[in-house]
């Protein structure tokens, strides 16, 4: 298995022989309205041609609708005949961007040797979490590889504690911006959270993504990984990869 970050949340999976892309972001830098008031996003550029994140592709997975995740230059550049994958409820409008074979998922689904589980999110606390609406992560699992829980834009809280406890994965992808509005707490894991996913799952390799692209996300890869360090966690287990950066298992 390799993963390739792209930048935010978008990543290249080559996973049972098969390349997913997630999460795709494509636009160039400053293309979508600021979220904080600081600066407009991405604050910054793709580290390849977009055209080089979705070369090959042959599927992808939303996990919302967030300008962040699934942006309009995406729309335009992915072919409409693959196919993607969602939580439900985001199918007709990614439908009506001409999308022809839509998945969503409410349980699991499997696709070419592997499935998918879709799994929840809390993007945030209290109203500010229901007005950012519902978002989702998912498990990855075939024969032969790693099994992958890619968290989602969430906080942390006790149902993803629970899917770490009964699935027990190898590696977990987590948010770990620290996005926040103002004085809001955050609506994504921040260093502390991190580390609780990190204590949570002793044995996982963790991979914290979501990091310095925008405007309203304050956690710094320095950040985490001094407060890694404070934590005793060494950089073997909390991975914290550079935009374009590779992992490989």
């Amino acid at each position: 298995m390799d993963i390739q970050l792209i930048r935010n949340a978008t990543l290249r999976v080559e996973y049972n022989g098969r390349l997913l892309l997630i999460d795709p972001c494509l636009g160039d830098k400053h293309s979508i309205r600021s979220f904080a008031g600081i600066s407009p996003n991405p604050t910054v550029d793709l580290p390849m041609p977009a055209e080089a994140v979705i070369a090959d592709a042959e599927m992808v997975i939303i996990s919302h609708l967030h300008p962040d995740h699934f942006d309009e230059p995406a729309q335009a550049l992915l072919p409409k005949n693959l196919p993607l994958f969602c939580q439900p409820d985001n199918e007709t409008t990614i439908r009506e961007a001409g999308f022809q074979h839509v998945t969503p998922v409410t349980d699991s689904v499997t696709w070419e040797g592997i499935t998918f589980t879709r799994t929840p999110g809390q993007h945030g606390f209290g109203e500010l979490a229901e007005r950012m609406g519902a978002v989702s992560g998912f498990i990855w699992q075939a024969a032969g590889e790693p099994t992958v829980y890619w968290v989602g834009d969430s906080i942390w809280y006790e149902p993803i504690a629970q899917v770490i406890a009964d699935v027990q994965p190898d590696v977990i992808i987590t948010h770990s911006g620290g996005a926040r509005f103002g004085d809001s707490r955050p609506i994504v894991m921040d260093e502390a959270m991190t580390l609780a996913v990190c204590q949570a799952a002793p044995q996982a390799t963790i991979i914290a993504v979501h990091i310095e692209a925008l405007d309203h996300c304050p956690v710094t890869r320095t950040d985490l990984r001094t407060q890694a360090n404070d934590a005793g966690i060494p950089a073997s287990r909390l991975l914290i990869p550079a935009d374009g950066e590779t992992i490989t298992f």
